[in-house]
């Protein structure tokens, strides 16, 4: 009998957490069940199992996943490009993750929605989540940390609504427009100054 290497069950983990972030960004929770999540995987329905005790806990974790992914990319931009960290982070946002196929979204525009429809843990553990998403934005943004906290809600707010709106715009240029728009007073906002 062969033996599976030692990473050979989180690697399995990572495969189905992969797809199933895909599946529940593209088709929404309801979209896709069980067997079809393990196909997208790779693995049978058994396996799937072998990692999530339901659906709703494999939707837990890639609520918590994809919204850890901006966390950890807005601590990686701060790292980076110092002072400039926001500007860089809007224009990305704006930018790639609008016009991204909706299965490489971010998790606060693409499932988002999908947690307003669950039940109230899943609600509390998003919200757990989003609450340290905005403490690290908030530690970011200029002008000591007085206001910091609600400007860095409205930030997040702006970015992946107007992301969810321009997405659902049929015309390329409007969408283009309303980016600049939302652009111009993000770091009007964010910063007190005209961009």
């Amino acid at each position: 009998m062969a033996r599976y290497k030692t990473d050979h069950k989180e690697q399995t983990r990572e495969r189905i957490i992969a797809a199933a972030g895909r599946c529940f960004k593209k088709g929404g929770y309801s979209g896709i069940g069980i067997d079809g999540l393990a196909k997208e995987a790779g693995v049978t329905s058994g396996a799937f199992y072998g990692h999530f005790s339901s659906k709703e806990n494999a939707f837990i974790e890639i609520v918590v996943t994809g919204l850890r992914e901006v966390h950890d990319a807005v601590q990686n931009l701060q790292s980076e490009y110092g002072t400039r960290w926001l500007e860089v982070f809007i224009d990305f946002y704006l930018s790639t993750k609008r016009t991204c196929d909706l299965t490489e979204a971010c998790a606060l525009q693409a499932l988002t929605p999908e947690v307003t429809r669950s039940n109230e843990a899943v609600r509390a553990i998003y919200q757990a989540e989003m609450i340290k998403l905005v403490d690290v934005i908030a530690q970011g943004l200029p002008q000591g940390t007085s206001g910091n906290v609600d400007r860095a809600w409205t930030l997040l707010v702006m970015l992946s609504g107007g992301v969810t709106l321009m997405r659902a715009l049929a015309d390329e240029a409007l969408a283009a427009q309303v980016a600049q728009t939302i652009r111009v007073a993000a770091l009007t906002l964010i910063e007190g100054r005209a961009a």
